[in-house]
């Protein structure tokens, strides 16, 4: 296995903000797809919430079913070019989703935009890991899922600004940054990889593309098909058998899409657990923040943006501290405590909004507590589920949490379209906010069932286990 540290300082630095870089843009355009939610509405007088909502939830299934894929092509073909070519994909459809002239095209896009951010995500903190020593380590987690944080308290106010030229500018701001990271990354980064392998599991992955697919069109269509229609019962059953098929798969393949060495160390599989259940929260809270601001209380996309900031600002500011306190602490001690603010966050949005209520009195302290706790919880998610690896499964460990991570979006985002799609008002946005705090507490409960410290012992190779 080639290494990635050697070489001078300065390059080593180009290679951290690099990689750090690819990690923002791909979450920067997340938040910022969020906050043009009311001009694609506007712009695709046509959709419904419903089908608004596959501009988001066809980028997260697709992302989910190629990360595993990709992240084991990157052990073994090379994390620098994996993360390259992703680089360069999720650049060039941006620039479609731009010139999108439908919705339909809009999504089409969007998936082949996930590819590019499938490619890249796993490969960033494979290469960004191994730059760091061992007793570092989560602290590199920690600047990792900081730029996420990052993303997630810029993209509101930046996604507000770009909407008063358009939409399209929302995707169009990716354009000038991927390149200039292609150019520096293909420069400075080192390439990294696992000499021998098998071919990743390609089936797989579209196999659980579509069982994913297959469950959130149920759950968002539920209402306006019927919850007992044909189509929906149908719906739920290809996904009952797309799961079973994919635990074939994976006991069966050489290289699956989930690997059972690595499922089976308890630590990785209950904090996969944890991030698809905290992050299905996270979901909610993004698109409910944003429709319940413009719709119920009808501010500005640019108010929105604003008001809805504090709180992944305060994520940001909090996840290198949390990655450094869950390094001394333990991931599940911190990531439990940040699952519970979160939590309460949500908590407090559902008993205290109303419809003529103060922001200063009620969203804004809420956001700020929720933002505090996922600053806390991302670092020990993504700390629990990877650092028990050897450091040749880090990209293939990265993209599981991944794919939970964007599974559990895309089910955010379902309850939100089927909940708000059937009748959007005060009541629903309370009913998604205890959504949020529900998935939050129990996904900090299945952190907390860690407790015996397997998240911080010394990595072993897989096949030890």
């Amino acid at each position: 296995m080639t290494t990635a540290t050697g070489g001078p300082a300065s390059r080593r630095g180009w290679s951290i903000a690099v990689v750090l870089t690819g990690v923002f843009v791909s979450s920067l355009d997340l938040f910022i797809v969020n906050i043009a939610f009311p001009d694609l509405a506007e712009s695709f007088p046509s959709a419904d919430l419903s089908g608004l909502s596959w501009v988001l939830s066809a980028y997260a299934i697709t992302f989910a079913a190629f990360l595993a894929p990709a992240g084991r092509w990157a052990d073994q073909s090379g994390r620098k070019r994996a993360f390259l070519a992703g680089l360069v994909l999720f650049t060039v459809a941006s620039a479609a989703c731009a010139a999108a002239p439908s919705l339909g095209a809009l999504v089409a896009a969007r998936t082949l935009q996930a590819v590019g951010g499938g490619l890249m995500l796993p490969s960033s903190l494979g290469l960004l890991l191994p730059m760091f020593p061992p007793e570092r380590r989560g602290a590199a987690v920690g600047l990792w899922s900081a730029m996420g944080g990052a993303a997630a308290a810029l993209g509101p106010p930046i996604g507000g600004l770009l909407v008063q030229a358009g939409w399209e500018w929302v995707f169009l701001v990716n354009l000038p940054i991927g390149a200039a990271a292609v150019l520096v990354g293909g420069w400075a980064l080192r390439e990294i990889r696992e000499e021998s392998g098998t071919a990743p599991d390609v089936l797989g992955a579209l196999a659980l593309g579509v069982t994913v697919g297959a469950l959130v069109l149920g759950i968002v269509q539920g209402e306006s098909w019927g919850w007992t229609s044909g189509r929906i019962l149908g719906m739920f059953a290809l996904g009952a058998l797309g799961t079973a098929f994919s635990v074939v798969r994976a006991l069966r393949h050489p290289a699956p899409v989930i690997e059972p060495a690595i499922v089976r160390i308890r630590a990785v599989s209950l904090a996969n657990l944890a991030t698809f259940l905290f992050f299905a929260g996270f979901g909610a809270m993004i698109l409910g923040s944003v429709l319940f601001l413009t719709g119920v209380w009808h501010h500005s996309v640019l108010r929105a943006g604003l008001e809805i900031a504090p709180g992944p600002l305060m994520a940001a500011v909090c996840a290198v501290p949390g990655g450094l306190l869950a390094t001394k602490y333990g991931n599940w001690v911190v990531g439990f405590a940040g699952s519970v603010l979160f939590a309460v966050g949500g908590v407090m949005w559902a008993t205290a909004t109303a419809a003529d209520a103060a922001y200063a009195s009620t969203f804004l302290p809420a956001g700020i507590i929720a933002g505090i706790g996922s600053g806390l919880a991302l670092p020990s998610l993504s700390g629990a589920a990877t650092l028990p690896l050897p450091p040749e499964r880090f990209a293939t460990g990265t993209a599981m949490v991944s794919m939970c991570r964007q599974i559990g979006l895309a089910l955010g985002a379902a309850v939100v379209a089927a909940v708000l799609g059937a009748r959007p008002d005060l009541d629903a946005f309370h009913t998604t906010w205890f959504f949020m705090a529900g998935c939050g507490l129990t996904g900090g409960l299945a952190l907390l069932a860690i407790r015996d410290g397997a998240a911080r012992r010394a990595v072993t190779p897989v096949g030890a286990r």
